[in-house]
């Protein structure tokens, strides 16, 4: 193996290069393009990992030399595949002449993404090359996956990439900063209408307590009697993400396995902590769920959602329950399964009855619309929670948001909550019935549980520009491993936005129809 190539095995998150050039071209034109290419995104031939193009150019000389003096793969892909990626700099020529209109920008961003689709980024745009006394012959780019970073959904935050176009914005955030947009806000997971106003009124009276340390002792058993637990098998964290981080930092776990798709901080967490992750693909074939897709049984930590952003899949309790073995730590993200009517399949009544470890994430972010004041909690065995809470800053959890997590633990905040999910129930299949009536946009073959569907459309980027034209932001959905750039997520809503919705998609489909 060369050196290059060892590099790249070492670093799965190297940079692509995206070549493209004409019939012909001179090796060495290519391959001097390439080092000035990489030159200026600051990357070193050690950190290239392949070498990408068009099909139609997968013999040319001056292409296979290049890869092979990089010692890295090529990569070859069809015209249509690459057409389909956008990218800031296409071309008329290239497109009628190869039927893209892009070759080295959409290869750079398609092999980066590989091999689960992940949203990439160009880190150098498309070089042409300039031969003195002759025309140009050859162009490159190169691109890389979006870093953990960039791949956070904080809020379920949406990444910025090229294949999102000018618009990649963070649309989907609790608190979206869509106000005074005008626009719709269907890309965002939390309830609307909240925080209710008996709510505030509770969080705006504890700030006059600000002077003195927060006390979580009444928070903590609040959360404790509301789940029928003791006190001791309840960790309250600055939200869910704080939690992902102390699991990653603190079991020191040799393999992770993470269920995808689904909310992509958890694996950016444990890739944080140097935790190597292998991720398990549920298909739609399959209907996103488990059980076909094997979970490798070296994993001794498995993350799944349930229900599942975005597929809105509820996974059986009793398939869970299958994933918990001796030696291994089952973690389950319920952040949704409040929004789930009588919080079915939830895996807290199998808590200390199951092999191995298991930990239960919470979030009073969705059903609350708490996201900005950041709590969460855990729940699991008193070891686990006191090895976890050892791992914590002092006063981790601040005091307006232990009167959250105090006051939503209620009787009367617990059937408010049953009532909305309820609702949001009935909300949805409204939602899903109009959706069948529509040909080119359908919803996943999935029996959805949670508060927003995920949905199929041959141009779903462009279907969510018109959408947003006509007011109405939604998820694009190719951030979440294992989903490409056809499918979007749509929130739950009321009936008459579903309805203002469903004849804006109704208008679309027949314009293009």
């Amino acid at each position: 193996m060369s050196a290059g190539s060892a590099a790249a095995a070492e670093d799965p998150d190297g940079c692509v290069v995206g070549v493209g050039c004409c019939r012909g071209a001179d090796p060495a034109e290519i391959m001097t393009l390439v080092r000035q290419t990489l030159e200026a995104a600051g990357v070193t031939e050690r950190r290239v990992r392949a070498l990408a193009t068009v099909d139609v150019r997968a013999r040319e000389p001056g292409i296979t030399a290049a890869a092979q003096e990089l010692g890295v793969p090529l990569r070859c892909y069809p015209a249509p595949a690459l057409a389909a990626v956008e990218v800031p700099h296409p071309s008329a020529a290239a497109d009628t002449s190869l039927g893209t209109p892009s070759v080295a920008e959409a290869a750079a961003l398609l092999g980066a993404g590989e091999p689960y689709g992940d949203a990439a980024e160009l880190l150098v745009p498309k070089r042409k090359s300039a031969p003195e006394g002759h025309p140009s012959t050859v162009t490159c780019a190169v691109a890389h996956r979006a870093s953990a970073a960039l791949l956070r959904h904080h809020g379920d935050a949406e990444v910025r990439s090229p294949q999102a176009g000018p618009n990649g914005n963070a649309e989907g955030a609790g608190g979206s900063g869509l106000e005074g947009s005008g626009l719709t806000d269907l890309a965002v997971n939390v309830r609307a209408g909240t925080p209710p106003t008996w709510l505030v009124e509770r969080l705006t009276a504890s700030l006059a307590g600000l002077a003195a340390y927060p006390d979580g002792r009444a928070a903590r058993r609040a959360v404790a009697r509301r789940h029928g637990l003791a006190e001791e098998q309840v960790l309250l964290t600055a939200g869910a993400a704080e939690a992902f981080v102390l699991l990653a930092r603190t079991l020191r776990a040799r393999q992770a396995a993470v269920v995808h798709p689904q909310f992509t901080e958890p694996e950016a967490a444990l890739r944080d902590a140097g935790v190597p992750v292998c991720r398990v693909l549920l298909t739609e074939r399959d209907g996103f769920r488990l059980g076909v897709a094997p979970v490798p049984a070296d994993a001794d930590l498995v993350v799944v959602g349930n229900p599942t952003n975005p597929t809105s899949v509820l996974h059986p309790a009793a398939e869970l329950a299958r994933l918990a073995a001796p030696g291994r730590t089952l973690v389950v993200d319920e952040a949704f399964i409040d929004a789930v009517p009588g919080e079915a399949e939830s895996l807290v009544p199998l808590l200390g009855r199951l092999p191995g470890r298991v930990v239960l994430l919470r979030s009073l972010t969705k059903t609350w619309g708490l996201a900005g004041l950041r709590i969460g909690y855990v729940l699991s065995d008193p070891r686990t929670v006191a090895l976890l809470g050892a791992g914590q800053p002092l006063w981790p959890v601040s005091s307006p948001a232990l009167v959250a997590a105090e006051v939503c633990s209620t009787p009367e905040a617990l059937a408010e909550a049953e009532a909305a999910a309820q609702t949001t129930a009935a909300h949805r299949e409204h939602l899903l019935h109009g959706l069948d009536a529509l040909v080119r946009l359908r919803p996943a073959r999935v029996a959805a549980r949670a508060p927003f569907v995920l949905v199929h459309h041959p141009d779903a980027p462009r279907l969510r520009a018109l959408l947003r034209e006509r007011g109405f932001a939604v998820r694009r959905a190719d951030t979440f491993p294992g989903l490409g750039r056809e499918w979007l997520r749509l929130a739950v809503r009321d009936p008459a936005t579903s309805d203002r919705l469903l004849h804006a998609l109704a208008e679309l489909e027949a314009r293009q129809g």
